[in-house]
C-alpha cells in the first residue's frame, strides 16, 4: 500500500525530532548515574550530582552571575529594542531599512567576531573586564530578538487605534501605552524570551569578555567539559532543560508567542 505524501512528510518530520532529541536524553539519563563517569544506560540512580551541582559555590556564583547578565540585559534589550522598533515601523527615522540591517547584524554575523571586536575595543576603553562591559555585550546580542518581535507585533497593527486614541485626547506617549503596548505585548515576550535565552546560553562573545574572577554558567560548563566530564556537568545542563522547556511551555500556553517569531 502507497503511503500518501502528508504521512511522509509527517514521519519523516518525526523522525528528525526524535533524532535531534536522542543526545537531550543521553544528557539527563546520565546526570542520574551513580558512577563518577558519564555512561549511557545509568549504572544505577541517584540524585546525587544534582544535590553537589546546588551545593558548589562554583556553581551557585556561574549561575548568580548568568541569571543577573539575562535578567539585566533583556530588560535593557527591551526598553531599546522597542523603542527601535517603533521608530522603525512608524518611519519616524531616516533609513530605516538601513537602520533595520544594522540592528539585525548581530544574529547574521559568527558570534566569535563579535566577541573578538568587543574584545578590542573593550581594550581601547578600559571596559576590558568589567561587568558593564558584559553587560553591554549581552546587550547588543540579544537586542535583534526584540526588535524583530516587535517589528512582526507592529506589522500586523492598525494604526488607525492610536491616531484614534490621540484625537480622544491623548497624547503620544499616553497613546502608546495605553493602545500600542497592550497590543504588542505578546510579541515582545516571545521576544524577551528568546533575549533571554540567548544571554543565558552564550559562550563565544562572553568567554573573549569575562574576567577571571567572573564566570558565567555556560563558560564554566565548558570549562568543565574540557577537563574532564563527569555527570554534574549532565546534572546542571538537566536543570538547565528543565527550566528553559518549562518557561517556554508556560510562554506558549499564555501567550501564543510562536506567532511572533
Amino acid at each position: 500500500m502507497e503511503m500518501a505524501p502528508g504521512r511522509i512528510a509527517t514521519w519523516t518530520a518525526w523522525a528528525v525530532i526524535v533524532f535531534l532529541q536522542l543526545p537531550v536524553l543521553v544528557v539527563v539519563l546520565a546526570a542520574f548515574s551513580t558512577t563518577s563517569y558519564l555512561t549511557i544506560p545509568p549504572q544505577g540512580w541517584t540524585l546525587a550530582w544534582f544535590a553537589k551541582v546546588l551545593s558548589d559555590p562554583a556553581w551557585l556564583g556561574a549561575i548568580r552571575m548568568s541569571l543577573f547578565l539575562a535578567f539585566g540585559a533583556t530588560a535593557i534589550a527591551l526598553a531599546l529594542g522597542t523603542a527601535a522598533a517603533y521608530a522603525i515601523a512608524r518611519r519616524m527615522v531616516p533609513g530605516a531599512d538601513a537602520l533595520t540591517a544594522l540592528v539585525m547584524a548581530p544574529l547574521v554575523m559568527p558570534s566569535v567576531v563579535i566577541g573578538v571586536a568587543l574584545l578590542q575595543f573593550y581594550a581601547l576603553t578600559g571596559l576590558r573586564g568589567s561587568i558593564f562591559g558584559l553587560l553591554m555585550a549581552h546587550v547588543v546580542i540579544t537586542v535583534p530578538y526584540i526588535v524583530r518581535a516587535a517589528l512582526t507585533s507592529l506589522a500586523g497593527l492598525d494604526g488607525a487605534l492610536e491616531e484614534a486614541a490621540r484625537v480622544l485626547g491623548a497624547t503620544g506617549p499616553e497613546a502608546f501605552r495605553l493602545v500600542t503596548l497592550p497590543l504588542i505585548r505578546p510579541g515582545l515576550v516571545a521576544g524577551a524570551l528568546f533575549a533571554f535565552i540567548t544571554s543565558l546560553d552564550n559562550v563565544p562573545v562572553t568567554i573573549f569578555l569575562i574576567s577571571a574572577r567572573q564566570t558565567t554558567l555556560p563558560v564554566l560548563i565548558f570549562s568543565s567539559v574540557e577537563m574532564g566530564v563527569d555527570p554534574s556537568v549532565a546534572a546542571i545542563s538537566t536543570l538547565l532543560i528543565i527550566a528553559t522547556g518549562g518557561i517556554l511551555l508556560l510562554a506558549e500556553r499564555r501567550f501564543g508567542f510562536h506567532r511572533f517569531i
